[in-house]
């Protein structure tokens, strides 16, 4: 298939006559302007003879003032190297190729994109096209890629936690397309029931696992199933000969798409028509999307929902049972018996702002509501805990959480090492020493770099850390 490729080779007019002999300057100055927001007309060594500003915008920042002065002057020192390699390549005779180069302005730097043409008689040509407004579209689209790829990952360790605890669970499971009633997914714990070798129960018609006698009867369930939430578990027997287990089956979707969740649960625990109507309390706190925890007294952990286990990044429950909550929970031993205090005093607390520490090294900012309820002779106290962490980094402050006060630094004890809280106090006062020097000086780098006594590109280094200004990288 044939390819067009855009040459950059000059060609004249074939017909002579086409053009006039002498093109008027103000003709040429108008081509200029259509072509870019400015124009530099140079001498050989550089110097700025004349300049064509089509951008009203740009002459409040002082490129009219450029006339006489060497064009690498008027750019930021990191953009040096470009202009003299554009100067040699013009003078040299070889393909010229836009270059973008920054420009000291009021305020924030002015990226202009420039191509540096030869004229011949040592004379040149720069036409430069103001990136400012590309610039900002590039910055708003590197922060929507920044974010995709926290949600990706944050969504693939979710998959991994949801997939180990799927493998480790001990009750039977499958994931059966609504449409086509086969198998998407089975836990090891459904082919070891039935028998089957890893992973052949996949793609399998899901009717297949009850026996031939009792398999319409499991169809009519499933489709039951798909028509209401409070459908009662069935016992129906397992193909081989392997008994009958109760199978309960839920509706719920993924991609816009149908899927029931089976389960093969023990007989032995009875099947009755109470769960046809209302599901029991513990199994709504296990649905929960908030993590929901249980402790006594003495604050060691006696029960808690799967949220809870996935927030703490435990393997299963557990591993979290007999430990005491502050293991996770707030700063070791201030949070937690906080919180119990006011527990005691006033019954409940909401809201209560904290950090919840994984087991695999993680951190999330959490919110904690607690209520005290009585266990027997003692009490015990149900703790809800939601994650914050996306809410805070998604609101309009979220460039703004580094902290700003002494009593902010001191909240962070316990949450990060001396080392860290140090350098987070060195970063503070470097930044509110930037932004005063920046205030005293209307924005003007080159005297805030003289007030606060470093190099103007010591000081472009500190804003692009600290987040400071409008900058842009530069093409290479």
């Amino acid at each position: 298939m044939n390819k067009h490729v855009n040459s950059f080779e000059p060609k004249t007019f074939d017909r002579r006559g086409a053009l006039p002999a002498k093109v008027d300057a103000s003709v040429i100055t108008l081509l200029l302007g259509s072509v870019g927001d400015v124009a530099f007309a140079l001498d050989e060594a550089g110097v700025v003879l004349d300049v064509a500003i089509a951008d009203a915008g740009l002459a409040a920042h002082g490129f009219a003032d450029a006339v006489g002065s060497a064009w690498i002057d008027n750019v930021t020192p990191e953009s040096r190297v470009k202009i003299s390699e554009m100067l040699a390549d013009a003078a040299a005779g070889r393909p010229a190729r836009w270059r973008q180069v920054n420009h000291p302005g009021n305020g924030a730097d002015v990226p202009i994109r420039y191509l540096a043409i030869g004229l011949g008689g040592g004379r040149l040509i720069a036409i430069g096209r103001d990136m400012r407004d590309a610039a900002v579209l590039q910055q708003r689209l590197l922060q929507a890629q920044q974010s995709l790829e926290r949600d990706y990952l944050r969504l693939r360790q979710a998959e991994a936690r949801y997939r180990l605890l799927f493998d480790m669970a001990t009750e039977p499971v499958l994931i059966v397309d609504a449409a086509t009633r086969r198998i998407r997914e089975a836990n090891p714990a459904a082919h070891l029931l039935l028998g089957a070798k890893p992973a052949s129960l996949t793609d399998q018609p899901v009717s297949g696992i009850v026996e031939p006698t009792a398999r319409e009867a499991f169809v009519a369930y499933l489709g039951a199933a798909e028509a209401a939430d409070d459908v009662a578990p069935v016992l129906l027997p397992l193909r081989g000969g392997r008994g009958e287990v109760a199978l309960s089956a839920r509706l719920f979707r993924q991609a816009r798409t149908a899927m029931l969740l089976v389960r093969m649960l023990d007989p032995a625990g009875g099947v009755d028509g109470a769960g046809a109507h209302a599901l029991p309390w513990v199994d709504v706190v296990e649905r929960m999307p908030d993590a929901f925890v249980l402790i006594d007294k003495n604050l060691t952990v006696l029960t808690a929902n799967a949220a809870f286990v996935d927030l703490a990044q435990l393997p299963s429950l557990e591993r979290a049972r007999g430990n005491r909550l502050d293991s996770w929970l707030g700063r070791p031993g201030v949070d937690l018996d906080l919180i119990v205090s006011q527990l005691r005093d006033h019954g409940t607390v909401r809201n209560v702002a904290s950090v919840l520490r994984g087991a695999d090294g993680g951190q999330e900012e959490i919110e904690v509501s607690a209520v005290a309820a009585p266990l027997g002779d003692s009490e015990c106290y149900g703790f809800t805990i939601r994650s914050v962490g996306r809410r805070l980094r998604d609101s309009p402050a979220a460039g703004q959480q580094s902290p700003r006060s002494v009593e902010q630094l001191t909240e962070l004890v316990g949450r990060m090492s001396l080392k860290e809280i140090v350098r987070e106090s060195t970063d503070l006062i470097e930044r509110l020493c930037i932004e005063a020097a920046l205030s005293h000086t209307s924005d003007n780098r080159a005297s805030a770099a003289e007030i606060l006594g470093v190099s103007r590109q010591s000081l472009y280094s500190k804003l692009h850390r600290h987040g400071l200004g409008n900058l842009v990288g530069d093409d290479n």
